[in-house]
């Protein structure tokens, strides 16, 4: 199926007492598909998802697809460290009309390979929801392996993982041993070009916020085979793929937004806003960059 290279992985926009700003969001949905994104995931770890109820969660994924229509895919975040809750929220899920769920690795509770294919498998065995696993040991603490990868493609609905694990020869064995089918997303801005040259399908990327038109324009070099201009996007991107994640994301894009007027508002601890040094680091990255002209602001 077919879901984009370009999906955004969508920040939570709240009010000033850090109540979900749904209007914000429907703004920020809609300028995220006019800058290049084919689609977006909701509530995923860049929407601060540990913070969210359910209710909250749902009503989001309703009010973004609603906006985008078929504009764009909307992908659910709908994992966490429960196979129950998960399977529970996705079913509620699909009374949103998603066109997919995106599921991470279970946090915390650190479970075994055949832990985590169960887990994933209980998920897509209870849905009819495309369902995408989310790779990310430097948040999950434990790794899915390729060799669990490999065998969750197998199941109906697994129709991809986005892998952010930096474990190159991994993701080349997973893009090698799976049907063509299955779906390799970059889970890391400044792995994106690396992983499309071994064959990857895209990126659901935090910096496209704010520089979504570029990387379009990357990722169409990368589908075309035109490897030299492909790389010098991502050479002239790679100073914005690692700012943007000098500090714990998504404190840094949204300071980003705010610097394109784009405002998103705060986060909700246990994270916080960026500094004023931060800030000014993050400005200076995207003038050199071309996201922004001016640094005049700096203070």
């Amino acid at each position: 199926m077919y879901l984009g290279s370009l999906i955004t992985a969508m920040v939570t926009p709240f009010k000033e007492d850090l109540s979900v700003d749904y209007n914000t969001a429907k703004k920020l949905a809609k300028f995220l598909v006019d800058n290049g994104s084919d689609g977006i995931v909701v509530c995923g770890t860049t929407g601060e998802s540990p913070t969210l109820t359910h209710d909250e969660k749902l009503k989001l994924f309703k009010t973004v697809k609603e906006v985008v229509g078929d504009n764009a895919s909307v992908i659910a975040g709908t994992g966490s460290n429960s196979t129950a809750a998960s399977i529970e929220l996705t079913k509620q899920t699909e009374k949103t009309s998603v066109d997919a769920i995106l599921a991470v690795a279970p946090y915390y509770n650190k479970p075994p390979q055949e832990g985590l294919y169960r887990h994933f498998k209980a998920i897509a065995d209870n849905t009819k929801l495309p369902v995408i696993i989310y790779n990310i040991p430097s948040r999950s603490v434990v790794n899915i392996s390729a060799d669990t990868t490999i065998a969750l493609s197998e199941v109906n609905n697994i129709v991809g993982t986005k892998e952010a694990s930096g474990n190159y020869d991994d993701i080349a064995k997973i893009i090698n041993k799976t049907s063509d089918g299955f779906l390799v997303f970059s889970g890391d801005d400044s792995a994106t070009y690396p992983i499309m040259s071994l064959g990857g399908d895209g990126v659901i990327s935090v910096t496209s916020h704010v520089a979504g038109n570029q990387m379009r324009e990357m990722l169409d070099y990368c589908h075309k085979g035109v490897w030299d201009r492909a790389l010098t996007l991502h050479n002239r991107l790679l100073p914005l793929f690692k700012g943007m994640f000098v500090t714990t994301s998504p404190i840094l894009i949204k300071a980003a937004l705010a610097e394109i007027g784009m405002p998103v508002g705060s986060l909700r601890l246990p994270l916080i806003n960026a500094s004023n040094e931060q800030i000014s680091a993050l400005k200076k990255v995207m003038v050199e960059t071309g996201i922004i002209t001016s640094v005049a602001s700096i203070t």
